[in-house]
């Protein structure tokens, strides 16, 4: 006698989008285009330029299908947002934003140029456009959260010769990332210059509720928390990993998937665009308990005026 299977593996409290699904849903580009009006206008259309309701649709659609009254000015669905100028259709858009939704560890700027028909630049413009629809989260963590940093970078040993530090081994010439996760909650995770106490006390500060409980390892740069959150610790040099309820296995967790996405998808991630990276990683972990379409619907609505343009993109970004 075989047992019945009551729970499927994986979120199954969740409603995924299964391929067969996603192609059904949007089977050409008008259709797309309408489900990302929705989207976007989900209390009616509006100019994004200027904000007003007083917008007609061109029956002929040009220069763009939609005027608005007010300012006079000819708009769209991609106006004021990360797809604005794009000559990708929107179902190339929507099918993107599916894969990285539902890509636990990313998606790399290959993938999309042999999926996607476009070219390889196109491919990797349009996935960090994408990050940028990722939530980043806005209130303050609470309650339990732990505290944990790691480095992303490739090993010196690794590295062509003319690439290398010599300056030693461990942590050089990687990147410094600064994780905090809310017990059985979200995650805030930064690049972070260095891991002075100054520094991962101030991410502390910046996204953690005063009072809440702090846990984290022994790193040095935590003495000191305990004036405005409750500190606990765990010793991990001598191999104490859990203390009752102290111990940083969640954030941990978070960094196991981060770097399968390193090593497995993008095999590199550069100083410039490290905190696109994370984003992604950290807004796909936050949303994961909602539905699918859901999860797309709110990155498309993240995407209202925000604006990456190539030259943007290729400027060395500086960790704060």
């Amino acid at each position: 006698m075989t047992r019945e299977r009551t729970k499927a593996p994986g979120r199954n409290e969740r409603k995924g989008l299964t391929i067969i699904e996603l192609f059904d849903m949007f089977p050409n580009d008008q259709v797309a285009r309408r489900w990302f009006e929705d989207a976007r206008w989900e209390h009616g259309r509006f100019c994004p330029l200027c904000g007003s309701v007083e917008t007609i649709h061109i029956p002929k659609e040009k220069p763009l299908p939609y005027f608005c009254r007010v300012c006079r000015r000819h708009f769209s669905v991609k106006t004021a947002t990360v797809m604005h100028r794009s000559k990708l259709s929107y179902r190339q858009w929507a099918i993107a934003i599916y894969m990285m939704s539902t890509s636990l560890k990313g998606v790399s700027s290959m993938k999309y140029y042999r999926e996607l028909g476009i070219t390889q630049k196109t491919a990797w413009k349009m996935g960090h456009k994408i990050r940028e629809g990722w939530d980043r989260g806005a209130l303050k963590l609470s309650g339990i959260v732990e505290a944990d940093e790691t480095y992303i970078g490739g090993k010196e040993s690794n590295k062509h010769a003319s690439k290398k530090l010599r300056s030693g081994r461990g942590t050089v010439g990687k990147q410094a990332v600064m994780g905090i996760k809310e017990r059985s909650g979200k995650v805030r995770a930064k690049y972070v210059p260095n891991t002075n106490a100054r520094t991962l006390q101030r991410q502390l500060y910046n996204n953690v509720e005063l009072g809440a409980i702090v846990c984290t390892d022994e790193h040095k740069s935590y003495l000191g928390i305990d004036l405005y959150f409750k500190h606990k610790s765990v010793k991990h040099s001598v191999g104490e990993f859990v203390d009752g309820m102290a111990h940083t296995n969640g954030i941990e967790s978070f960094w196991a998937g981060l770097k399968r996405g390193y090593h497995g998808t993008y095999h590199q991630m550069s100083a410039k665009h490290l905190q696109r990276y994370i984003d992604e990683f950290q807004g796909r972990h936050n949303v994961r308990g909602i539905d699918t379409i859901d999860q797309m619907e709110r990155m498309v609505k993240n995407f209202e005026g925000k604006s990456l343009t190539y030259d943007k993109l290729i400027k060395e970004r500086v960790a704060e």
